[in-house]
């Protein structure tokens, strides 16, 4: 019998709206290679490396009459060409127009009649570099039997041998009366999944009480309120980072140096984690300052934040990746002042994930798993989904790559940048990547809502030069920051201008002195001539002894 979805997966799929899209993103950048890349090495490539992910060639098939969960079947029509496009950009395509492309290909569902991923291949990028951006839905990728398609393409070493025959043949797919008798016999040797696949069908009418909510155009209140239903959590409220979803998407990205964010980690004894968490956080603080938001010092922003976590290997649910998912609730201090102590609040927060036990360190992520950053990114997704019964802001996923390069046939991976869903009610995610000595940060927003994101990204890379410079290395070889210098300019202006007033006030001074000296000098000489004027006309014809004339 195929292998039925999962009641998490059930509810990504209610939960998939024309609002809210249930993919998850990726745009990757290649460098073009020594003997360049096209698209037919592509297509050739996939269809050497589809074998192992299976369920890249399986679509969803509902019972019946509800009567057991859908399954996962062969895709009897399966058009390899349908899902791998071929998408370009005037020469030479620039970042911003691979973002605004990117925007609005993530702002579309995939058809849930086929196989539920897509992959553009874009072409134009400046440099004769192109880029991938993918889309997986979130029940497709597990972590168990199934990881994103990026994942198993990307080699260690250029060139790898490929064999682009295709020899899968698809498995018939199983009629109504298979999947009935499937469901009834399932049913009599599990009784309490007959009331699991209640559970499953009001979950579903919720899910379509999502979407009809968005589509009439309600005020978002119905529609957060089924969502919320469905998801069991609420957003903490009206916030810049809270409010109705529309259906398009404006997508930033930044990057930096990885060597920055170790010696942030080094000075003040944290993990590249906080340190990135303490970047958005800063980065967010100056926004909401930018928007005009009251920030006193206890505000601050709830994040959740999906962290890997060691696990049994001989779990049967054990994950391919050796490391599984949890969720976690920071909060972010954004009414912090101070970048140091913003990053000592932080770590405190991850303390005791850090002190379960259960922490797994990027190298051995990357170690066991190879390049899986877009399916750890897939897994967070997933975890967000998960009932919490806990309300969040702003959903943030940090994935570790390897730190050696990694290529797509002989083209080496420049960038590669996540691009992490928003659900209902929430307006903004961030998802991290950290890659061959760099960390690549992709913001998802509301088009509407965030017309000033590029102003939040710019705020988050100032706010990792202010971090940068609490640190030794920094402050004795980094030119400063830019607010630093504008601060510096402000303080050498003032005291040009006092300078100025205090001259101009010893000039006046000396100048009144002066004045008044002359004055006092001229009404002396005055006084002592009419005073010899007067002895002189009150005096004898001839003088006498002891007198004297002055």
């Amino acid at each position: 019998m195929p292998d039925r979805l999962t009641a998490l997966e059930q509810t990504t799929l209610a939960l998939d709206t024309a609002r809210t899209p249930a993919t998850v993103g990726t745009v990757d950048i290649f460098a073009p290679g020594p003997d360049g890349f096209d698209y037919e090495r592509l297509i050739g490539l996939i269809r050497d490396r589809i074998r192992y992910v299976p369920r890249y060639r399986q679509r969803i098939l509902g019972v019946p009459g509800r009567l057991a969960d859908p399954v996962w079947v062969d895709d009897n029509d399966f058009d390899l060409t349908f899902h791998v496009r071929r998408s370009a950009l005037p020469r030479p395509g620039n970042r911003q127009q691979l973002r605004e492309f990117a925007g609005r290909v993530l702002s579309r569902r995939i058809d849930r009649t086929r196989p539920l991923w897509e992959l553009y291949f874009v072409e134009g990028l400046e440099d004769d570099g192109f880029a991938l951006v993918g889309k997986t839905h979130q029940a497709l990728v597990n972590g168990l039997d199934t990881v994103d398609l990026i994942q198993v393409l990307l080699d260690n070493s250029p060139d790898e041998p490929v064999d682009p025959q295709d020899n899968w043949h698809p498995l018939p797919e199983p009629s109504a009366i298979e999947l009935v008798a499937g469901a009834v016999t399932e049913g009599l040797r599990d009784p309490t999944r007959t009331l699991a696949n209640f559970q499953h069908a009001l979950t579903d009418a919720v899910g379509v009480a999502v979407a009809v909510s968005e589509a009439v155009g309600f005020s978002g209140a119905l529609s957060d309120l089924a969502a919320d239903a469905l998801r069991g959590t609420r957003i903490p409220g009206r916030t810049p980072l809270a409010g109705m979803v529309s259906e398009q998407r404006r997508v930033a990205v930044i990057s930096a140096d990885l060597d920055d964010l170790r010696a942030v980690r080094t000075e003040h004894d944290h993990t590249i984690n906080d340190v990135v968490l303490a970047m958005i956080t800063g980065g967010l603080r100056s926004w909401l300052m930018t928007r005009g938001e009251t920030i006193g010092p206890a505000s601050s922003v709830t994040a959740l934040v999906p962290m890997s976590a060691l696990e049994d290997p001989d779990s049967p649910e054990a994950s391919s990746l050796g490391s599984r998912v949890v969720p976690h609730l920071m909060r972010l201090p954004v009414g912090e002042a101070n970048a140091s102590i913003r990053l000592h609040q932080i770590g405190y927060g991850t303390q005791a994930h850090k002190d379960s036990g259960q922490a797994i360190g990027a190298r051995t992520i990357s170690d066991i798993a190879g390049f899986a950053p877009v399916t750890l990114h897939d897994l967070g997704v997933r975890t967000a989904g998960e009932p919490t019964r806990r309300p969040y802001d702003l959903l943030i996923t940090n994935a570790p790559g390897p730190q050696a390069p990694v290529y797509l046939g002989s083209a080496p991976l420049v960038a590669s940048y996540p691009i992490i869903p928003l659900s209902s009610g929430h307006l903004l995610a961030i998802g991290a990547t950290s890659y061959n000595g760099r960390i690549f940060i992709g913001l998802n927003a509301d088009r509407d809502a965030f017309r000033d994101l590029d102003v939040l990204a710019q705020c988050m890379t100032d706010a990792l030069e202010e971090l940068l410079d609490t640190t030794v290395r920094a402050r004795a070889h980094r030119p400063p920051t830019r607010a630093a210098t504008a601060e510096a300019k402000a303080r050498v202006q003032a005291r040009k201008e006092s300078a100025a007033k205090k001259s101009a006030a010893k000039k006046a001074a000396a100048k009144k002195a002066a004045a008044k000296k002359a004055t006092a000098t001229k009404t002396t000489k005055k006084t002592a001539a009419t005073k010899a004027a007067a002895k002189k006309r009150t005096a004898p014809d001839t003088d006498e002894p002891g007198e004297t004339t002055s």
